[in-house]
């Protein structure tokens, strides 16, 4: 899947979003062509498929990294990926939603699955 199709194919799958879902998501959906690995990796292998992000000057607004996506799901049949890139942009709307909500939870959820990803990572190494 080249960029453009996995660009394309992000705004194909968020027209099919509710418009409650934008609600003051100003800066709107970004795709960037660059692999992410997340602060917390300790191997090369823990990529950022998608953050949300809420910046005083910026806006909120969601990002997609196409190159995590191709480095973990490059060799994955298109409907796959679709389905993972549906997902992952759910799980930004959800941050996003509950950021307006005043909520954490899946702020609390994210934190403890890099927890355990520490966690194994260390077993592993010991």
């Amino acid at each position: 899947m080249t960029f453009d199709e996995f660009e394309t194919a992000a705004y194909e799958i968020t027209d099919t979003f509710p418009e409650e879902f934008y609600r003051e998501l100003n800066g709107g959906i970004i795709v960037k062509e660059q692999a992410r690995l997340h602060p917390a990796d300790q191997c090369g292998d823990l990529f950022v498929m998608g953050e949300y992000h809420r910046d005083y000057y910026l806006g909120r607004f969601i990002v997609l990294y196409y190159g995590s996506f191709m480095r973990c799901c490059g060799s994955w049949q298109e409907e796959a990926v679709l389905e993972k890139m549906r997902r992952v942009l759910l799980h930004e709307f959800r941050h996003h939603l509950e950021s307006l909500a005043g909520e954490r939870d899946l702020e609390i959820e994210d934190a403890i699955r890099i927890s355990q990803y520490t966690e194994r990572v260390e077993k592993r190494k010991n």
